[in-house]
């Protein structure tokens, strides 16, 4: 009962689709949608996140669970760790999607960051340092946080929005972009947010270097 009130929750609170998915009413859909169409509570609300990300914000998404949302169409993403997260915002347009997924900030960046940022880390003269900051470009996905408004009650750990997207408004003017590709408009530049994360996730490393007992032979 709990699980079937949790699904009617999160149904109730997602947006009505604007227009129907592109293979709705088409021969055979039901049966080749894949395992978040399929009949449950589970799959029920695994489809009404999906429909939320497709037809209110024209998102990419692999049906789950847990949806994805695919990276390198629209926006890639840099996942960093909590504290480097918390450092960027500030350097962020506020209209900039942000996501938390456990002790894990997601910030979405324009779409090609991910195959510049060894070459930025190079750059800026961290390239040669272990930094627990990685992108997801082409080909990748993060876990679909939970849609805005989200339910009352979801699960523990889930991925959330810290900055949600908004239905109706174009993602990429506000993604951080180097100013050769023209896609962040007056948005902060990459350059500047890399430059962010990678000093911070280098003091997180010191610290727990610091913090180690020292080994003696």
């Amino acid at each position: 009962m709990a699980s079937t009130a949790a699904t009617a929750s999160l149904s109730a609170a997602l947006p009505l689709p604007r227009r129907p998915l592109p293979d709705e009413g088409a021969a055979g859909a039901t049966d080749t949608a894949g395992p978040a169409c399929a009949a449950g509570p589970a799959g029920s609300a695994d489809e009404a996140v999906r429909r939320w990300y497709e037809d209110e914000l024209g998102w990419a998404t692999a049906a789950g669970p847990p949806v994805r949302l695919l990276t390198g169409l629209r926006f890639d993403v840099l996942d960093v760790p909590r504290a480097a997260g918390a450092a960027a915002l500030g350097r962020l347009d506020p209209a900039c999607p942000v996501a938390l997924h456990g002790d894990r900030v997601r910030l979405l960046v324009a779409a090609g960051a991910a195959e510049e940022l060894p070459g930025l880390l190079e750059w800026l003269e961290w390239g040669s340092l272990p930094l627990d900051l990685r992108a997801l470009g082409a080909g990748g996905g993060i876990t679909a946080p939970l849609p805005v408004p989200a339910p009352a009650a979801g699960a523990q750990g889930a991925a959330v929005w810290l900055r949600p997207p908004v239905p109706g408004r174009e993602v990429e003017s506000s993604l951080p972009a180097v100013p050769a590709w023209g896609g962040g408009g007056g948005a902060p530049g990459l350059v500047r947010l890399v430059e962010t994360v990678a000093t911070e996730c280098h003091r997180i490393r010191l610290r727990r270097t610091a913090a180690q007992p020292l080994a003696f032979s």
